[in-house]
């Protein structure tokens, strides 16, 4: 599971990178994660790691990296 979350914030880190701020809709489909949990889970790593900001509320949320 570890190594899954980590995968899964690598590629989260990736496509915002790439495209900037993204809500979580488009930044599931930009990190190819499989399910919204599976987003969840690499989100909770990289605000862990405090390399996230989130704006929105929470039923649109958009995140970015600091």
């Amino acid at each position: 599971m570890f190594a899954k979350a980590g995968e899964i914030a690598g590629a989260i880190w990736t496509a915002l990178n790439e495209n900037g701020a993204l809500s979580a809709k488009d930044l599931k489909k930009a990190a190819k994660a499989k399910s919204e949990k599976d987003l969840y889970l690499g989100l909770g790593w990289l605000l862990r790691e405090d390399k996230l900001n989130v704006e929105g509320d929470e039923k649109e949320p958009v995140f970015s990296l600091k």
